[in-house]
């Protein structure tokens, strides 16, 4: 499966367009990392432990939005596009979201 940005892949050809394909999941803080954070938020610097939630989360949607192609018969998916809203105050969407096609 081919992920791209872009509206095309160079070298390969659109053949048909399937549709919108995404993929989310939805996160909630934990109480101990936020007291950590909120330290952290004193002094500076990366709060890791959100770091890596975030990077686990856009590959879950990544992941979920791949299988929805594959399940129309997608070989690329285009237009990759990641959106984050507030669910809640303490609870975050990742969404990923794009057009999958079959390229030649």
């Amino acid at each position: 499966m081919i992920i791209v940005n872009t509206d095309i892949i160079p070298g390969k050809k659109v053949v048909k367009v399937l549709g919108m394909v995404k993929g989310n999941t939805i996160r909630a803080r934990h109480l101990g990392r936020d007291i950590a954070a909120g330290l952290k938020n004193i002094v500076g610097g990366e709060i890791r432990d959100y770091t890596k939630m975030m990077a686990e989360s856009r590959e879950q949607a990544l992941d979920r939005m791949i299988e929805e192609a594959e399940s129309m018969g997608a070989n690329a998916i285009i237009t990759v596009r990641f959106s984050t809203s507030m669910i809640m105050q303490s609870a975050s969407e990742i969404l990923a979201y794009g057009t999958a096609v079959i390229i030649e």
